[in-house]
């Protein structure tokens, strides 16, 4: 066995680690921002956003679906870690929701994050990533 399934992600990770800059960053959201997106890897979360690393807390799932996960993970991050807005972004393409879906899902979805008394105090919005194009759309 001896893991060489994994060899060319520890080879890539010895280069990064090389000239790795990310060492003086704190755990909070220096922008304030959580994303939920799907975990398809067309999608960019920080760089979508003009973002860099340690400005916002990035949550994955299948679908960018609000689940019980996730609102334990923003609820965590809004009272530790300076969240105070948070972004859902569903996309167009996607494998786990269909088109028809997707609006109504993102809706639902940002609706719960409105009325989790946890989640009081963040802002909470509902995008559409267009994986044709890179463009974000607000839906809600």
């Amino acid at each position: 066995m001896g893991g060489h399934g994994f060899d060319d992600v520890l080879a890539a990770n010895e280069e990064y680690a090389r000239d790795f800059s990310l060492g003086g960053l704190t755990g909070r959201a220096g922008k304030g921002l959580a994303v939920l997106t799907c975990m398809d890897s067309r999608i960019e979360p920080l760089q979508m956003l003009g973002l860099v690393p340690g400005e916002a807390k990035i949550l994955r799932n299948a679908g960018a679906r609000v689940d019980d996960g996730v609102i334990a993970a923003l609820a965590l991050a809004h009272e530790r870690l300076a969240v105070t807005r948070a972004m859902v972004v569903a996309h167009t393409d996607c494998a786990a929701t269909g088109p028809e879906e997707r609006e109504e899902n993102l809706r639902a979805d940002v609706d719960r994050l409105r009325a989790t008394p946890e989640l009081a105090g963040v802002e909470a919005g509902g995008f559409v990533y267009d994986v044709a194009t890179g463009v974000l759309s607000r839906i809600c």
